[in-house]
């Protein structure tokens, strides 16, 4: 199983782009990172959805205390206004180092192990210097679930 057939095809994040557009690709891709590419067309950072939330939504003294928090909190108050401010936001102040990529052609047990060295749930898939898609842990996960599924079963399964 090879990382080619594992890795989802995703836009990449530009330095004009806003938080909302960022948030909607994520979504529509279901993945919780994107590559940023710079003016160079080649991948030089990371958006997260964790740091982004982080930075936007969460101070320092609510993670702190985290456990302490009830259902009601007065800090949220005009939610919706804070809300669309962050999502109409500049992306670029979000972006991360980029972390270790994978090429297209590499095993799925390699990118799991990079994976796992990194201490993340995804890669970037990078040929060439162009950027092909993201693999991530739940992908290879499904796909080998889907590959079981679809096997019949052998005589020592019985």
């Amino acid at each position: 199983m090879l990382v080619m057939n594992n890795f989802i095809c995703t836009k990449v994040v530009t330095p004009v782009m806003l938080v909302r557009e960022v948030f909607a690709e994520c979504g529509r891709a279901h993945v919780q990172s994107l590559p940023f590419v710079g003016p160079n067309r080649m991948v030089s950072g990371r958006v997260t959805l964790k740091h982004v939330m982080r930075e936007a939504c969460l101070p320092a003294h609510m993670v702190a205390f985290a456990s302490l928090l009830g259902s009601f909190m007065s800090c949220v108050n005009n939610a919706h206004s804070k809300i669309a401010q962050i999502l109409a936001g500049e992306i670029e102040r979000y972006v991360r180092n980029a972390h270790e990529t994978i090429s297209s052609g590499e095993p799925a047990i390699k990118a799991l192990a990079v994976m796992e060295k990194n201490d993340t749930g995804y890669l970037f898939v990078i040929d060439d210097g162009e950027y092909q898609g993201i693999v991530t842990i739940q992908g290879i996960a499904e796909t080998m679930s889907r590959m079981i599924a679809d096997q019949p079963p052998s005589d020592d399964e019985g």
